[in-house]
């Protein structure tokens, strides 16, 4: 009897068991492979505590502020979340990577501390809705973790999470409690404001790798060549368009259009990960070129963001006071900040969301933002490297696309602050204030734990529990005949 895992070519590797389950080669019994006890990940997650409560108690120590229970709160709930979080994953993912959710959580703990020294500077309390959120979201990651027994699964729903996407995205243009702000994108349910579409961002990427994988022969082989290089027919290109077109069209009724730029570079990202052609590099940047001048064109919001992009200054009583603000208080912040608790960071408005990074550059300075950079690429580049380990194609394109998710958020954040883009709204993932954004990243992550976890797992524990599906049989088969 074998049990066989999907390759990336579709073939099936077969894996030996007996009737027990236990593993044999021509010798004898394999013995099983001990399990991970994670000691990296755990080392890794008190460390993190201990720089909490450090930069905690340096900015109550700035502030002459008396050690108060919101302290405790904070520090109390860090601590149990994350150790459930470390426990669930050693008992149901024990082999997925161990360097990423200490790096989520460094990432909240940073956003925690910025947001508590605003709290202190303003008189608001934004921090206990943060660490309310973290819970709910680290929660939701180990629910998608246990849940979730294999990422593959998924893939027979690939249509209906694409149409779930849309629909989140189109909620607050209906919702009769939308709140209605500078963008559409808010409903309000009961005493909670929520954003679908930081959830949709996800449903709408697990559709696109589930299309790209039955696709792919097709947009590797099938099209015209032209320049030297082959472009995919109309009809293979047709649906991938079809549902960027009808988000493009929601989110112009929103009047918000970050998530549009960040859902078709992650898919232009996707889509030349699929076929390493250069054509789609071509596509992209033309569609993206006409998309641009469309959008300047027919909304009055991006107009006044790119004049405030170009000349802050000129435009400082009016809609260019907020990106002056953060300018000003990276110019204070120099090199090595100001220190924690030490800036006015609060006098950009919205330092907790929108412009958070401002508000440590200015007290952390370049060498603080620098390191907070870091941390993100390393998040991406274990999810990328996730995505190299992972067997099969559908596996390969989510990582990678969940990954490129998080490494385009954060480039276009960065140049909004810097002025090297114009602001779009998008949110610094696991560091900004806002529970929806917090939400969406945290399951993000389950997905690539779930994926990291196949991966890596030995072949001699990986057999039993790897069955294709439905999907992944016929994909094969359907591209060789579509190609002729």
């Amino acid at each position: 009897m074998t049990y066989s895992h999907p390759s990336t070519a579709g073939n099936a590797v077969a894996y030996p068991a007996t009737t027990t389950g236990q593993a044999t080669d021509n010798t004898g019994p394999i013995a099983q492979p001990k399990r991970p006890r994670r000691w990296i990940e755990l080392g890794l997650l008190l460390a993190v505590t201990a720089i909490l409560a450090l930069a905690v108690i340096a900015v109550e120590i700035a502030a002459n502020h008396p050690l108060t229970t919101d302290v405790a709160y904070l520090l109390g709930g860090f601590i149990i979340i994350f150790t459930v979080a470390h426990l669930v994953i050693l008992w149901k993912a024990p082999y997925s990577d161990q360097i990423m959710l200490p790096v989520a959580a460094l990432l909240n703990a940073i956003g925690l501390v910025m947001i508590y020294r605003l709290d202190l500077a303003t008189g608001n309390n934004l921090v206990r809705s943060q660490i309310m959120w973290t819970v709910i979201g680290v929660a939701m990651m180990v629910a998608v973790i246990v849940g979730l027994r294999d990422h593959r699964s998924l893939q027979d729903y690939s249509f209906l999470l694409g149409i779930a996407g849309l629909i989140f995205m189109a909620v607050p243009m209906v919702w009769p409690t939308s709140l209605n702000a500078d963008a559409n994108v808010w409903v309000q349910i009961g005493p909670f404001s929520i954003q679908p579409g930081e959830f949709s961002k996800i449903l709408l990427l697990l559709f696109f790798a589930s299309l790209l994988t039955t696709k792919r022969a097709l947009f590797n082989v099938a099209g015209t060549k032209f320049l030297g290089m082959r472009f995919p027919r109309l009809r293979d290109l047709g649906p991938i368009l079809v549902v960027w077109g009808i988000a493009l069209v929601i989110m112009a009724g929103e009047n918000d259009f970050g998530p549009a730029l960040l859902l078709f570079g992650t898919v232009l990202g996707m889509l030349y990960i699929a076929t390493s052609r250069p054509s789609w590099i071509i596509i992209g940047l033309g569609l993206a070129a006409i998309g641009a001048v469309g959008i300047y064109n027919i909304s009055a919001k991006i107009q006044t963001r790119v004049d405030n992009f170009i000349d802050p200054i000129s435009h400082y009583n009016e809609g260019g006071y907020q990106l002056s603000q953060a300018l000003f208080g990276l110019s204070w912040g120099g090199i090595t900040g100001t220190g924690l608790g030490r800036g006015y960071p609060e006098e950009v408005p919205v330092a907790h969301s929108d412009f958070i990074l401002a508000a440590i550059g200015e007290e952390l300075g370049l060498v603080g933002l620098s390191a907070l950079i870091v941390l993100y690429a390393i998040f991406v580049t274990r999810g990328m490297k996730t995505a190299l380990k992972t067997r099969d194609t559908y596996g390969k394109l989510v990582a990678s696309g969940l990954s490129l998710t998080i490494a385009i958020q954060v480039f276009v954040v960065v140049g909004g602050i810097s002025r090297l883009l114009p602001m779009t709204g998008l949110t610094t993932p696991f560091v900004a204030h806002g529970g929806s954004s917090l939400l969406a990243n945290y399951m993000l992550l389950a997905i690539i734990l779930r994926i990291s976890n196949s991966a890596r797992q030995p072949a001699s524990v990986s057999g039993s529990a790897a069955t294709p599906n439905r999907k992944t049989n016929q994909q094969a088969s359907t591209n060789q005949k579509e190609a002729q």
